[in-house]
């Protein structure tokens, strides 16, 4: 075989606006006619409740996934396995539950009670039996110090389980028998308890009334109504669901509605896709109920919004932007109501921050939002309105932070206004953000060209095109276009797309596939007939699992071929085999990423302020004393990041500037007696999401903070494999060619005596540094159930012989997959050691490190 100049693995860059450029040859369904979505920000639908941010399993361990990308969603409910749950090997409410409360203090544990037992459906059991397994539960949890932010869920889908509650009346006593006497085990063990069910797969119109009615008599109401909307037809029936159930309670003479948790929603085709995800959090904000999204594969990465430890996909900056959402939520008329995969969408007004914000999506083509009850009084004269997209990344792709793609300025005096959508993605989601503007006129953003081409309307040699999930069948994975090439796997096998380059220049070509083969896969990448190289194809999950690779290419104006083959006469044989599913063309840009400051997340006394709006973004925060501005920054790799902050500080005071909680050394943001000025500081930020906060010293304002595409440098590397090291008891060199440098280090842990030891780690001077540790590690557990039972693994990292800190290593589906995390550790000038061991189970798979001072 052979191979030239191997792709990176798992770049990522900014990329994916689908929405914004010019389709060019796009492979997408003819548009329909121009829809309209209205909003009226006259009639308020009560406060904002963010009900709809949970997740089934979302954490699967302390720091998986990261504070980082759990914090800024302000989650309300979480549910996970009780303490001791055997039917996964991760996502024990327990150990889970001390990180939780410090990422969000605000958030509560659903306990699911039955997840004791380690197969599924769980296994056939006495009454007395169970009720013995939640003594024993209950009692760990009453003695946790986060008690309070449990709730229990003492059955999970009782109709499918044990009890057949849809037989009718005469089937219903024995769940009421197994209820009460669970019911009274739980306040037993724990007097106040809150407990939530009865938690059926789905709404049960006939059994409902009855439970109500005898668990009113009973004395047995649970705390939290729940039940499952896990259905393709969800999103149709779920309003009529609501209203039912709130007529059962009338006529079962509940006066106080109970709250309602649909603690597992979303098909397996909605999650990670913005578009789809959208549809779910409008219905059940509409609603005001909680909702967690359903776990259907892995635990540990909020069911799809996250990948790794700190990297978000594209569907997480949508719940980012519903965390945003502030004030009350405001009356919406989509154009069609309560239909599956059609433009839907929620938004919100607070007349404080003079905002007002639309998250919306689910349809192609085009759309016209139209806004009213805008009042001068709370914007003034003009009103711009910035849109932003967040388009799909895969269930494990990067999705980079979400680029305005139009902004506008409109005049209030009509108390209306109308925003155009166009080239819509049905898999996107969108936000319109309104704010004051003291200009009539707003500057245009400026937005990389940008197509997408389907791999099953390309031109297919000896392959297969598959479909997958669709409304049809929302069991399937999502894909593209509800399809995708496979098969992928004979000597002639290949796919060609035909695209467009609109200019000259540079392109990066992202190409979303699935990789099942428990190793790196590689396809031939030629341009024109002309072979470029091997693209080499990280391991997924499964085969539909979709992640992407970004390939840099230079391309001519006009059409060009792409074709993805297995074989090539010049670059030779390729290894193993993908499935394709789209490939995204965008403009190469290196322009900066903005983070508007009243976009973000603020701590202490803060107002917000447009007295300097200039059509270039959305204004500013005025800081108290100790308060301060956080915007959540995304980085596509460690290293050093040219940041600029826009502020002004006032005699006398200054603001300082740290990232991931740590000072940015040298970026003193000093008095400019009430003038904005701009600071250049260079800043480490961590692959992933960054949380970078500007902290007032006296008074001051930040408008915003500019970080560059691409890091300028990055710390010092050190080679587990290196000579200069120190391997004891079982550790040992091994060879990958996956590795950075072709070996790594294993077989660390298990017994305190096998450890490794990188010496001579040398710091200029004394201070804190970011460590950066390069892993793998592909570790399952048990068979019992139908997720993928994937495992971390730990380290204990001792700097210089101190105490050591744990650290937690995320999954990265293949031993030959390396991926990294980063810890803050404290050095001392000159060289240092720095020991990773575990004397109860194995280290990952070590690469390298790398240190760099903050």
């Amino acid at each position: 075989m052979k191979r030239i100049r191997a792709m990176s693995r798992a770049a990522v860059s900014a990329l994916l606006v689908t929405t914004a450029a010019s389709a060019g040859a796009m492979a997408t369904p003819a548009a329909a006619a121009t829809s309209t979505f209205t909003v009226n920000l006259g009639t308020s639908t009560g406060a904002m409740m963010h009900g709809a941010n949970g997740a089934l399993y979302g954490v699967s361990d302390a720091g998986v996934p990261s504070a980082n990308l759990v914090t800024p969603l302000n989650v309300t409910t979480i549910a996970q396995g009780p303490p001791g749950d055997t039917q996964h090997p991760n996502g024990d409410a327990g150990k889970i539950s001390a990180s939780f409360e410090q990422e969000d203090s605000n958030g509560k544990i659903l306990v699911y009670l039955q997840d004791i037992y380690s197969s599924w459906p769980y296994p056939t059991e006495t009454e007395s039996a169970y009720l013995s397994e939640v003594n024993t539960i209950m009692a760990e949890i009453y003695a946790s110090p986060q008690r309070a932010d449990f709730e229990i869920v003492p059955y999970n889908e009782p109709d499918q389980q044990w009890f057949d509650l849809g037989g009718g009346s005469s089937y219903y006593s024995n769940f009421y028998t197994w209820w009460d006497a669970t019911y009274a085990e739980i306040e037993s063990d724990d007097p106040g308890a809150i407990v939530v069910g009865p938690n059926e797969s789905g709404f049960d119109s006939s059994f409902l009334p009855a439970f109500l009615a005898h668990a009113k008599s009973a004395g047995t109401l649970p705390n939290v109504i729940s039940w499952h909307e896990l259905s393709g037809t969800s999103l149709s029936n779920f309003a009529t669901h609501y209203a039912d159930y709130r007529a059962d309670e009338t006529a079962a003479g509940i006066t106080t509605p109970i709250p309602i948790d649909i603690d597992e929603y979303g098909n397996r085709s909605d999650l990670s896709v913005p578009g789809q995800l959208v549809q779910w959090i409008a219905m059940f904000e509409k609603a005001k109920v909680y909702a967690d999204m359903a776990y259907w594969d892995i635990a540990g990465n909020f069911d799809d919004l996250m990948t790794g430890q700190n990297t978000p996909t594209g569907a997480y900056w949508l719940y980012y932007w519903y965390a945003r959402m502030t004030g009350n939520s405001v009356s919406v008329t989509p154009p069609s109501a309560n239909t599956v995969d059609t433009l839907q969408g929620v938004a919100s007004y607070n007349t404080t921050e003079k905002q007002a914000q639309v998250i919306l999506g689910g349809s192609s083509g085009a759309a016209n939002t139209v806004i009213n009850g805008i009042s001068s009084s709370v914007f003034g004269s003009y009103v711009t309105a910035t849109v932003e997209a967040t388009n799909w990344s895969g269930y494990s792709g990067a999705g980079t932070t979400p680029q305005v793609i139009s902004r506008t300025t409109y005049s209030t005096s009509s108390g209306s206004i109308t925003v155009p959508l166009t080239n819509m993605n049905s898999m996107s989601a969108y936000r319109i953000v309104l704010t004051p503007s003291n200009v009539s006129s707003a500057t245009t953003p400026t937005v990389p060209s940008s197509s997408t081409y389907y791999a099953a309307a390309a031109s297919i040699t000896d392959a297969t095109v598959y479909a997958q999930g669709s409304e049809s069948n929302p069991s399937g994975y999502a894909t593209a276009d509800t399809e995708d090439v496979g098969s992928i796997d004979k000597s002639d096998s290949a796919v060609t797309f035909t695209v467009t380059a609109p200019s000259s220049g540079s392109y990066n070509l992202a190409i979303y596939y699935g990789n099942q083969t428990g190793t790196y896969a590689q396809q031939a990448l030629s341009i024109d007939g002309v072979a470029d190289e091997f693209v080499d194809y990280p391991a997924t999950l499964n085969w539909l699992w979709r992640d992407y690779v970004t390939v840099p290419v230079t391309l001519t104006a006009g059409t060009h071929t792409i074709t993805l083959a297995v074989d090539n006469s010049t670059l030779g044989d390729s290894i193993g085999q993908v499935t394709l599913d789209q490939i995204v063309l965008t403009a190469a840009s290196s322009a900066a990423t903005v983070y508007e400051s009243t976009m973000g997340r603020t701590s202490g006394t803060v107002s917000y302020d447009y007295s300097a709006s200039d059509g270039t973004g959305e204004g500013a925060i005025d800081l108290a004393s100790g308060a301060g501005s956080t915007v959540d920054v995304y980085a596509p790799s460690n290293g050093y990041y040219t940041t600029d902050v826009r502020y002004s500080a006032a005699a006398g005071s200054s603001l300082t500037l740290t990232a991931n909680g740590e000072p940015v050394a040298g970026s003193s943001l000093p008095s400019t007696s009430g003038s904005v000025s701009t600071v250049a500081a260079s800043v480490y930020l961590q692959a992933g999401i960054n949380p970078v906060t500007v902290t007032a010293n006296g008074t001051g304002t930040v408008q915003d903070v500019q970080v560059a595409a691409s890091p300028s440098s990055t710390g010092t590397t050190y080679q587990a494999e290196s000579s200069s090291n120190t391997l004891a008891g079982t550790a040992a060199v091994e060879t990958d060619t996956w590795a950075s440098g072709g070996e790594y280090v294993g077989w660390v842990g298990d017994a305190s005596a096998n450890t490794l030891t990188f010496n001579n780690v040398y710091a200029a001077t004394a201070g804190t540094y970011m460590l950066v540790i390069a892993y793998s590690n592909d570790d399952t557990s048990g068979s019992g159930n139908y997720n993928s039972n994937i495992e971390s693994r730990w380290a204990q990292v001792s700097v210089n012989g101190g105490a050591a800190t744990t650290e937690v290593f995320a999954n990265t589906y293949s031993w030959d997959s390396f991926r990294t995390v980063a810890m803050p550790v404290t050095l001392k000038a000159g060289d240092n050691t720095v020991e990773f061991s575990n004397s109860t189970g194995y280290v990952p798979n070590l690469d390298y490190i790398q240190v760099a001072q903050l």
